[in-house]
């Protein structure tokens, strides 16, 4: 990817996501989930001439609650399913469990949590509620690589579905409408 300095890097999992990033904007299209997030963005940041001046993730996020539409700008960021208790002997070698993000106060804020499943059943959506707003399959792994090179981040999820039995169907429908609302906040972000 070319020289980054002083550009903003959009990062999303699908091409569908980002149909509105500006042209001419660097773009990283990582897959799903957050082993392909973690190495693409991985490989572009430790290949980069210059690191960019802030990481945009635009991308979508089931609702673990149901007052929850539109688009959030994460605060908080947690791996769900990474389950710390059972290694504290070897904590140091360990991530934190949540990254605390800074948000602009241009949008409303919501936590998210991030894991390697598709969230489409109701015990795990309450399960997950407990902890945080949202849920995606990449945020965490985003924010962690931005966190170890020391480039700003900034995630940005729209709610897509409800996390539950029915969203397996509903989300591949609603990625023109994110895609629209995503690039609507991007621009709110990134305004001066």
């Amino acid at each position: 990817m070319e020289n980054l300095s002083g550009r903003t890097l959009f990062v999303a999992a699908v091409d569908a996501e980002a149909t509105h990033v500006p042209e001419g904007a660097p773009l990283l299209i990582t897959g799903i989930g957050t082993v392909p997030a973690a190495i693409e963005l991985t490989a572009v940041l430790a290949s980069a001439q210059q690191l960019p001046e802030r990481v945009i993730n635009i991308g979508t996020a089931g609702a673990l609650r149901d007052d929850l539409a539109g688009v959030f700008e994460i605060s908080h960021v947690r791996k769900h399913d990474f389950h710390l208790e059972v290694l504290s002997d070897v904590s140091r070698y360990l991530l934190p469990e949540v990254i605390e993000l800074e948000t602009s106060g241009k949008l409303p804020t919501e936590t998210l949590a991030t894991g390697d499943s598709f969230i489409s059943d109701t015990p795990t959506r309450t399960r997950l509620a407990q902890d945080s707003a949202l849920c995606d399959m990449e945020g965490y792994a985003i924010a962690a690589v931005c966190r170890k090179f020391g480039v700003p981040c900034t995630l940005l999820k729209q709610v897509s579905d409800t996390a539950n039995e029915e969203s397996y169907g509903s989300w591949a429908s609603v990625l023109d409408r994110a895609a629209e609302e995503l690039a609507v906040a991007f621009g709110t972000v990134t305004a001066d």
